[in-house]
């Protein structure tokens, strides 16, 4: 299966999720409008299998989330990968007992084209030490549709000021729903 039919298809099966999963992060009222996530097309120019390389000074750290509270995530190392020409980089963060590293992050889009307190990634680990990056799976934190949820806020490390135009765009319908209360 093309790469792009396989990015399809998981987006399908999230608007399914979004729209009858009583999981979803949507309201009840949400989900009876929810019409589909908006997504930039896909873009294999924003998809990576880099080497990451990990921190010597390894350490745990704080994340503040949407909500006030705090989550603990080790700061691992850092991936760098070129956009339009500029080189960019970003922090992996890694919560024991997790498989992927996580990756919160704004870009140039953020508040306008996308979510504007960023959106997540989770970055794969591959057998070979690589990572695989890939912004096509880039999607919204939780607490884009709703107050409730709490979401850990991308540190200023991982603000960067290229765009990165591929993954979910603002939530749309649902979003509005849950700003119109």
């Amino acid at each position: 299966m093309q790469k792009t039919e396989q990015i399809t298809l998981q987006r399908q099966e999230k608007d399914k999720f979004f729209k009858h999963s009583p999981y979803a992060p949507l309201s009840p009222e949400q989900q009876a409008k929810f019409d589909g996530l908006r997504y930039f097309d896909p873009n294999p120019a924003l998809a990576f299998e880099l080497k990451a390389e990990p921190f010597a000074d390894q350490k745990h750290v704080q994340m503040q989330t949407s909500t006030g509270e705090v989550r603990t995530y080790l700061r691992w190392g850092q991936v760098k990968f070129p956009v339009d020409g500029q080189e960019a980089t970003l922090t992996l963060y890694f919560q024991p007992g997790q498989e992927d590293f996580f990756l919160p992050f704004t870009d140039s889009t953020s508040g306008d084209e996308t979510y504007g307190a960023g959106r997540y990634l989770e970055v794969k680990r591959l057998p070979d030490g690589k990572v695989r990056l890939d912004f096509n799976d880039a999607y919204n934190p939780y607490c884009a549709y709703g107050p409730n949820w709490s979401c850990p806020i991308p540190p200023a490390e991982n603000r960067l000021k290229v765009p990165i135009r591929a993954g979910e765009k603002t939530p749309g319908e649902a979003w509005s729903a849950y700003h119109e209360e």
